[in-house]
């Protein structure tokens, strides 16, 4: 259905990422590409991880996007030994408290990706806390280190509710930070969590012009 309506990505890097475990992660990655749509953010074994760089580029209209998409965690549970690549993860103990932000993890996809040298690089974040519109000590964090790391667009999820949305000038470039657009498609008694923010971004070669 999704496919149908002209979706190409999917944010497959979430809290529900192994709910069904590595068979679940794999089987989701097949299912989204037999779908004629692109997974972003998990990898069905690390040798796939390791070949693709962490991330995904396409190319619109003489445009390179490159898109790339991590998660705090994976629902309170642990990848398994040798399989920790196959989700690209914002903390190192993300199955726990999400204090330490995985550092080197991050910059190493990200120092990958201006290798590439694309027009613009997108960060859909899976982050934050269920309910809750406040922006943590962690976020702002991440936040920083993905623009200065070459990030043009952050795309927030996880909290359910409509957040922030900011702009920011790193390095001469206009940055954008939507730290969440709520539920898209929500069925719940709480009005919150019932909304959400559509958000057009017209992409250039000159940089990005944002409609709300």
């Amino acid at each position: 259905a999704l496919a149908r309506v002209g979706v190409d990505f999917v944010q497959t890097a979430n809290t529900a990422s192994i709910y069904n475990g590595t068979s679940g992660l794999q089987s989701t990655i097949s299912a989204v590409k037999a779908a004629g749509m692109e997974p972003v953010g998990t990898f069905p074994s690390p040798e796939a991880a390791s070949s693709s760089g962490g991330y995904t580029i396409v190319e619109a209209n003489g445009i390179r996007v490159a898109l790339v998409a991590f998660t705090k965690g994976v629902g309170n549970l642990n990848l398994p030994e040798g399989m920790e690549r196959c989700v690209n993860l914002l903390y190192t103990d993300y199955s726990t408290t999400y204090q330490e932000i995985d550092r080197a993890g991050i910059l190493r996809v990200l120092d990958r990706i201006r290798e590439e040298k694309p027009d613009i690089t997108l960060a859909l974040l899976h982050w934050g806390s269920e309910n809750d519109r406040t922006v943590s000590d962690t976020q702002e964090k991440i936040r920083q280190l993905m623009l200065e790391g070459g990030v043009d667009v952050i795309l927030g999820t996880h909290s359910h509710l409509v957040g922030p949305i900011e702009e920011q000038t790193v390095s001469e470039r206009k940055t954008l930070t939507a730290f969440s657009l709520g539920n898209l498609a929500a069925d719940t008694q709480d009005t919150a969590t019932n909304q959400c923010i559509v958000l057009k971004l017209e992409i250039t070669k000159a940089g990005v012009v944002t409609t709300v």
